[in-house]
């Protein structure tokens, strides 16, 4: 396990750039955990990911025992329904970010909510095959997120 830390400024013409940076890290690293901290003499966020990098998830990973491959619908087209589901599940997204003091990224990136909008699933283990969604996540969240599902 490695750890990273990185600087979100809230500054808007930082704020984008370092959005940029910690969702290409995040993509190109299994991550483990995440911390974060509000430095408010600075105005910023500190993150502290704990991670492996996917290389060496991969070479770990025996040829009889694979990493499964998880769902992503990131280039998919939504339909009515999937649509009214995703406005739920940013509404939620947004209230709960509010009420966590997180930017609204560290709840569910825009990719991973268009995914469960897309493959609607019913329990806490099937979020797991959605990509992005790891224990951390489903504990905090699952059950908040399969309740929208369910009411939408």
């Amino acid at each position: 396990m490695k750890i990273k830390v990185l600087k979100i400024r809230i500054a808007d013409e930082f704020l984008h750039e370092d959005q940029r940076v910690i969702d290409h890290f995040i993509e190109d690293h299994e991550i483990i955990k995440s911390e974060t901290a509000f430095v408010h003499d600075e105005q910023f966020w500190s993150v502290v990911l704990y991670f492996n990098d996917v290389e060496s998830a991969i070479n770990k990973t025996s040829v009889k025992d694979p990493k499964p491959v998880k769902y992503s619908a990131e280039d998919e087209v939504l339909n009515n329904d999937e649509i009214k589901i995703l406005d739920a599940l940013k509404l939620w997204r947004s209230e709960k970010a509010r009420e966590q003091n997180l930017p609204t990224y560290f709840i569910a990136t825009n990719k991973e909510l268009v995914s469960v909008a897309k493959y609607k699933p019913a329990k806490k283990e099937e979020l797991l095959d959605i990509k992005g969604f790891g224990k951390h996540k489903i504990e905090n969240y699952g059950e908040e997120i399969l309740e929208i599902l369910e009411s939408v």
